[in-house]
């Protein structure tokens, strides 16, 4: 997950609100489609169109005037400042960068060379920081990759993205790489772009008023529809939006909105319910990958100046150097970090281990990653060392070279929900957490300490902190936000897979989720008001008498003692309760059944009050769940005593009195001895229950140390899910890799396979690694001489030299190349040339039989035909000629030097006319051999009469042809000279 794409700026907000810019840019072959563009576009769309060409700065442009005839908005060349306007269409001048600022178009300096294959990227890039969600680019046709970037942004920012159906573009090199890119959302010719253009520019615009930039107002993204897209997407995907950072996720909705022409959130998720493509596009789009080789270049800076030297500083040689860069999208960062890092070892890089671990959630993402390809946009800002000791030339642009691949380790991974790496020196999660919301955020970062060895360093984007993580990192450069790992504790609750709790869970679900909970909130709270206003005071206690739970006003029968706070009942019983209630509360535990004890005398304040005491067992209907009991108090109310009459003899009323005052005091002695007995046997239980809880303590002790135990169980477990999610990844580039080595093999196997050249390949011990089908059909090799040694082996060519000969080519670094005939006669051309390695190291040769047979028996034969012709011409008594196109000599025979006295000096390689002093510059053989014989081919008995100087007046008979190769195309002339003088 890259960086996030700059915000319009304010000035720019209010022109771009109220018409869209369409960003058109082509190369090569670009003028035809420019022309069918605009004669299939509307003339009124509310939309300002800026064309951007590659033009050649030495020649005034024309195209204002020949786009102008193909359309009747008005045409402009553009200017600094000029503003845009609606149904105008911008051109670029020659030789300057354009681009959009406030809402004018802005020129730059005079572009180099280099700085012109740019132009499009520069104005598509500017134009997606000044309108994000509103801006359009299109692609034509064009050689290169210019475009693809400025594509990117415009798709990043949340624009529209088209480009040119590579078949109709006369160059398809600028499509093809913008389309390779992923970044496009519709592919058209030039007159289907116009169609779409026109759509768009139709579509009523969404709602802006009353929200931050890129955001949906409330009733266009309601609540609900945006809980049902984060479930279609966590089901179909396995990744969950819900707590992304709201304004991304509103901008990219409206963006696929507007490409599905739809106004509201309801018809998009309808159309996603019935088209599960659109799902993964929108997927796609919520996968945000801008990055850069070297973005922010003083981060990397600092790397090098204050994290690279702390990480090397007494590091054992064996020990490897580890990094991981999670949200590493299409691998620019990753690169880039393990470049900067090879630049600081300088020589010492090859004799350090290096593991980069680089992460997406984005399975496009990391493909295009392993494949290290980029286009010529991507490395422009790349200094020329770089891209000759980092990179490697290819058809598609620069591919990163394969020792910098191969310490690279790119696997697909969710950040918050898949195990993380360990034992990490370096971790690199530049503008990842712009995009996650505080619940993520905060989720992240104890993964992040986690994953870091002692002393290992964070570097986040420019726009990111640790936030509330502060106790975990320090900070280092506040610049350049790097951080190192503080030797804290992690968090307890430190979890690798992603859960998400109620407080996290957005409104609506946390609404439904605790409808039900409310309603039963309810009822408690009024059965509580009702109980503690009409129903008897109590308390909910467990099997150890701990008070769990008040029931209305206890006061009066339970009061806190002195000292450590304790809720044992027992303890907090007032004064002529607590032997009762003990007696009760076994009792209900032993028979399980209400216990009820009336007339208690409670002591309190100046008088005496009797209480009645009701204990009952609570049982609960699931397993392993504690038993508790409900003990409630009740005081009761004496009623007045009966009137009394006094019996008239006092005498018998003395006697009662007596009588009654012994069975007192009688009853009060026994209740005292109850009394002591009972206190006896409290104090045993005391004492068991004191014994018992030293029980219960060593159990708690032991509990706490097999919780020790567990929790180090857990801290061994998430460290083997973080080896193995390193070990799955790793594995996973190894398949991935023996994928391609697979391909390439059978690419190669079906590459030798079907060269008829006898091709045999040997290492620089002279054995055979591997040889073609027609080797071993030419020097007689079989499978089991593969390995063995040039002297082993019996070939069928007698090649008596070979071994020197390899030995000199690996030696020298040349090629050697000579004929050799078998035994058969039959020809052959052997040649050697040194095996270079992908490193360019010399690790054998290659030898190559090339049958030659044929082509030995043609040039035998031509030359066997040339001496046969040659000895013919030189026989014949006629002077003879062989002139080429151009009338030069290529040939005369010794009757030719003879009758016209001339020398073979003087006469081959000279021009007809210039032979003899000029003497056979004759306009009548000129019309002859320069007019009447290309028309004829031939010419038979042609007389013409000429005063020679050297030999007088000469008649002759000239007899000519005309030749020629089809093979080569080289055209020949004949000429025979009979001199007929004597004849006349």
């Amino acid at each position: 997950m890259p960086p996030r794409p700059r915000e319009a700026e304010p000035g720019a907000k209010t022109f771009l609100e109220r018409f869209p810019v369409v960003g058109i840019g082509a190369s090569a072959g670009g003028l035809p489609a420019f022309l069918s563009l605009l004669e299939h576009l509307p003339t009124r769309t509310g939309m300002a169109f800026v064309l951007v060409q590659h033009l050649s700065p030495q020649h005034e442009s024309s195209l204002p005037l020949l786009l102008g005839r193909a359309t009747a908005m008005p045409v402009l060349e553009a200017t600094e400042g000029l503003t845009l306007t609606p149904d105008h269409v911008y051109v670029n001048p020659p030789g300057v960068s354009l681009t959009l600022g406030q809402g004018a178009l802005h020129l730059g300096p005079p572009v180099s060379s280099t700085q012109g294959l740019r132009l499009i990227d520069d104005f598509l890039t500017s134009l997606a920081e000044q309108a994000p969600g509103r801006a359009i680019g299109v692609v034509l046709s064009g050689t290169g990759s210019d475009g693809t970037r400025g594509l990117q942004a415009l798709h990043e920012a949340g624009g529209t993205t088209l480009a040119q159906e590579p078949t109709s573009a006369h160059f398809d090199g600028m499509p093809r790489s913008a389309i390779a890119s992923g970044f496009v959302d519709h592919i058209l010719p030039p007159e289907g772009i116009a169609v779409t253009l026109a759509q768009l520019a139709n579509l009523e615009p969404l709602p802006t008023q009353a929200r931050a930039p890129g955001a949906l107002p409330a009733h266009v993204l309601p609540e609900e529809g945006l809980q049902r897209i984060f479930q279609l997407l966590r089901e179909t995907t396995g990744v969950d939006f819900t707590h992304y950072k709201p304004s991304t996720i509103h901008r990219r909705l409206e963006r696929r909105m507007q490409l599905c022409k739809v106004e509201d959130l309801a018809a998009y998720l309808r159309r996603v319910e019935q088209q599960p493509e659109e799902l993964e596009l929108l997927h796609q789009d919520l996968l945000i990958h801008v990055t850069s080789f070297f973005r922010d270049p003083a981060t990397f800076e600092a790397l090098q100046q204050k994290v690279f030297p702390e990480l090397f500083r007494d590091r054992p040689p064996q020990v490897p150097f580890r990094a991981w860069i999670p949200g590493c999208s299409t691998g620019e960062e990753v690169y880039s970090l393990v470049m900067c890092l090879m630049e600081y070892l300088g020589t010492a890089a090859t004799g350090t281990p290096i593991q980069v671990f680089a992460t997406d959630v984005s399975a496009t993402a990391i493909e295009q990653a392993r494949a290290a390809v980029y286009p010529e946009s991507s490395v422009s800002g790349l200094s020329p060392e770089r891209l000759r000791r980092f990179f490697v030339r290819t058809e598609g642009g620069y591919q990163i070279h394969k020792s910098l691949r191969n310490v690279c380790i790119f696997a697909q991974q969710n950040l918050v929900s898949d195990p993380p790496f360990s034992r990490m020196d370096l971790i690199s999660c530049r503008n990842v957490l712009i995009y996650l919301g505080p619940v993520l955020q905060k989720k992240v970062m104890p993964i992040f300490h986690y994953a870091l060895c002692p002393g290992g360093f964070l570097m986040l984007g420019t726009s990111e902190t640790v936030g509330n993580s502060a106790d975990l990192f320090s900070l280092v450069d506040k610049r350049n936000k790097l951080y190192r790992k503080k030797n804290a504790s992690p968090q307890p609750n430190l979890t690798f897979t992603y859960r998400e709790s109620m407080t996290e869970r957005p409104p609506s679900a946390r609404r439904k989720l605790t409808s039900g909970v409310t309603d039963l909130d309810a009822q408690q709270e009024a059965d509580r008001l009702v109980l503690a206003r009409y129903g008897p005071p109590g308390v909910i206690v467990n099997e150890d008498l701990e008070i769990l739970h008040f029931r209305g006003h206890t006061g009066p029968y339970l009061e806190p003692l002195p000292g450590v706070a304790s809720l044992n009942l027992l303890k907090m019983a007032r004064e002529g309760l607590a032997m009762e209630l003990r007696a009760a509360l076994h009792q209900a535990k032993k028979n399980a059944s209400r216990v009820r004890k009336e007339g208690l005398t409670l002591s309190g304040g100046d008088r005496q009050r009797k209480v009645n005491l009701e204990v009952h067992p609570l049982r609960s209907a699931q397993a392993g769940v504690e038993h508790c009991f409900l003990v409630l108090f009740e005081e009761e109310h004496e009623s007045s005593p009966p009137p009394t009459h006094k019996d008239r003899s006092a005498p018998q009323g003395t006697s009662d009195e007596s009588e009654r005052d012994l069975e007192v005091a009688h009853l009060r002695e026994k209740l005292l001895l109850t009394q002591e007995h009972l206190q006896t046997l409290t104090e045993e239980q005391e004492a068991t229950y004191e014994e018992l809880r030293s029980a219960t303590e060593e159990l708690q002790s032991s509990n706490e140390e097999l919780q020790s135990t567990n929790e180090e169980l857990e801290t061994a477990k998430e460290e083997l899910q973080s080896t193995n999610e390193e070990l799955i990844t790793v594995n996973e580039e190894l398949q991935n890799r023996n994928h391609e080595l697979s391909q390439l093999n059978g690419d190669l196997n079906n590459l030798i396979g079907s060269t008829h050249i006898a091709t045999v390949m040997l290492g620089n011990d002279h054995r055979i690694r591997r040889f073609t089908p027609m080797a071993e059909e030419v020097l007689k090799l079989s499978a089991a001489d593969i390995g063995r040694s040039l002297r082993e082996v019996k070939l069928a060519l007698p090649l008596p030299d070979l071994e020197s000969l390899v030995t000199e080519v690996t030696e020298r670094l040349g090629v050697i190349e000579q004929e050799v005939r078998d035994n058969n006669g039959h020809w052959y051309s052997l040649r050697l040339r040194p095996y270079k390695s992908l490193d360019n190291k010399i690790e054998g040769a290659v030898m190559t039989l090339l049958d030659i047979d044929r082509l030995k028996s043609s040039l035998d034969e031509s030359r066997r035909s040339r001496e046969y012709a040659k000895a013919i011409v030189e026989t014949m008594r006629e002077p003879f000629l062989v002139l080429d196109a151009e009338l030069h000599v290529i040939n005369a025979n010794p009757a030719f030097y003879s009758t016209f006295q001339v020398s073979q000096e003087q006469t081959l390689g000279h021009t007809l006319y210039t032979l003899g002093n000029g003497q056979w510059d004759i306009p009548q053989l000129r019309h002859l051999l320069e007019e009447i014989l290309p028309l004829n081919k031939h010419l038979q008995d042609f007389v013409m009469e000429h005063d020679f100087d050297t030999i007088g007046h000469r008649r002759m008979l000239l007899n000519a042809r005309q030749l020629s190769s089809e093979t080569t195309g080289v055209h020949y002339m004949l000429l025979s000279i009979e001199d007929i003088t004597r004849r006349t």
